[in-house]
């Protein structure tokens, strides 16, 4: 008799980095800014997201507001010093 033993394992890696927005932007208008102008961080997530470590799990409500279960990948943004913020 035969038996197939399978597992399935999930890592995951993060990294964040800081932009600095301009200040005639409204909070409200933060996110279209972001999405505008991703020349701004793009390039730069990416070379620290390559040298970060996998870590086991899908990293999934360790972060906050890192909870889209439902994709592979999250982006957000959230404006520094106060609590406002959402998903690019």
């Amino acid at each position: 008799m035969k038996v197939k033993i399978m597992q399935r394992s999930v890592y995951h890696k993060y990294a964040e980095v800081e932009v600095e927005v301009p200040k005639n932007i409204k909070e409200e208008d933060v996110q279209s800014y972001l999405i505008d102008n991703e020349d701004l961080y793009f390039e730069e997530i990416d070379k620290k997201i390559s040298k970060t470590e996998y870590e086991f799990g899908t990293g999934l409500y360790e972060f906050d507001g890192m909870e889209d279960a439902e994709s592979d990948s999250e982006w957000r943004f959230d404006i520094v010093g106060k609590q406002y913020g959402g998903h690019l």
